[in-house]
């Protein structure tokens, strides 16, 4: 009898391993919809739960497809020791990585390497007006020095630092291209960002402050036409809001509360 269950405890194990062992990476997307909120997912999943690659696109709705929203496809290598509380993985991108991104630590706190991501400015447009009708264009990067992430309950905190850099934009309601260069620093500190707009050169001239708390953004800023080129960008001034006299000229408020 000891020997049969031996025999019956050592065919479990051997089965658990290799389901382990073979996870398909598709069982990924099911846990990046519930982590997001149902915001993103994994489209085309291939590989293993330890070694595969996927793209990121929006969750689809109902019988809906996957639509990319990153360049490239991610792949990783997850160490197994993440059965034991022990968070290890390479994530790599050529397309959309400036170089592979470690993550490490355990199953409530990480550790991820600086880096770069390269966004599309065109993912820009669904956030809503007016940035749906300026239709911006150039070339955005994220990049951050090493971030500490921890969860707390349903949330998460961050410390560290991101810059949002955007290199020359434009919109197609201006014949001005590209408009600026433009930089959005963040300092987080926990579940809340403080932010720093300024502009780095061009016609456009954005600057302002704000914090990002819970999701939920607070900003005041404000836009102006650098000299010489108030009337090309009077229509594209109009679309970011009322304008008002401040020392002789022409200053667009950008409020979001």
């Amino acid at each position: 009898m000891k020997r049969a269950l031996l025999w019956i405890g050592l065919t479990v194990l051997a089965v658990a391993v290799t389901v382990l062992l073979f996870l398909p990476a598709a069982w990924l997307g099911p846990m990046v919809e519930r982590q997001t909120g149902g915001r993103l997912t994994l489209g085309d999943a291939q590989g293993t739960l330890w070694r595969g690659s996927a793209f990121v696109g929006g969750a689809p709705g109902e019988g809906g497809s996957v639509t990319p929203l990153l360049p490239g496809r991610f792949s990783w290598r997850l160490s197994p020791l993440v059965l034991f509380g022990q968070v290890s993985m390479d994530l790599a991108n050529d397309k959309a990585l400036a170089q592979p991104v470690r993550i490490s630590g355990s199953w409530s706190q990480w550790q991820v390497s600086a880096g770069e991501l390269l966004l599309p400015a065109e993912g820009l447009a669904g956030l809503g007006a007016p940035l749906n009708t300026l239709a911006p264009s150039g070339t955005i990067k994220l990049s951050w020095n090493l971030l500490d992430i921890a969860r707390q309950g349903q949330t998460v905190a961050v410390q560290g630092r991101t810059v949002l850099s955007l290199t020359d934009m434009g919109s197609r309601m201006s014949p001005v291209k590209p408009l600026g260069s433009y930089e959005v620093a963040m300092d987080w500190r926990g579940q809340q960002a403080d932010l720093a707009l300024r502009t780095v050169r061009g016609a456009l001239l954005l600057s302002g402050s704000g914090t990002l708390q819970n999701g939920r953004l607070r900003f005041s800023g404000q836009a102006q036409a650098a000299d010489g080129y108030e009337d090309t960008l009077g229509n594209l001034l109009n679309l970011l809001g009322q304008r008002r006299m401040v020392n002789g000229k022409n200053i667009i408020a950008l409020e979001f509360r």
